[in-house]
């Protein structure tokens, strides 16, 4: 099962070496055990892309308050819904506080 977790951006202090090295340690380890498929940040801003009928309507961001936009995401291969649940934790463990959702990816 894949799951996407993305986590919402905060308005804590710049990170620190120790959180770099702490998250460079579980990223390796997810990698190294086939757990972490992808990982990456996001662009405050983005593109919005609209259709109603024919009409497409393209719109730059930024959309929403920082603190509710979405600031990065992992992708990961889990055997069950509460493993995820347990990546996730974990995460949260060494970022500290916010605040991450968890989804389901469905298809090949």
């Amino acid at each position: 099962m894949r799951y996407l977790m993305t986590t919402k951006a905060t308005d804590t202090a710049a990170p620190d070496e120790t959180l770099y090295a702490e998250m460079a340690k579980f990223v390796e380890e997810l990698t190294a055990a086939g757990v972490l498929l992808a990982t990456g940040g996001l662009e405050a801003g983005g593109v919005r892309v609209a259709s109603s009928g024919d009409t497409i309507t393209v719109t730059d961001g930024p959309f929403t308050e920082a603190k509710e936009a979405v600031a990065g995401f992992a992708l990961v291969e889990v055997r069950s819904k509460e493993e995820a649940i347990e990546v996730t934790r974990r995460f949260r463990k060494i970022v500290g506080d916010g605040e991450s959702v968890i989804q389901q990816v469905f298809g090949p």
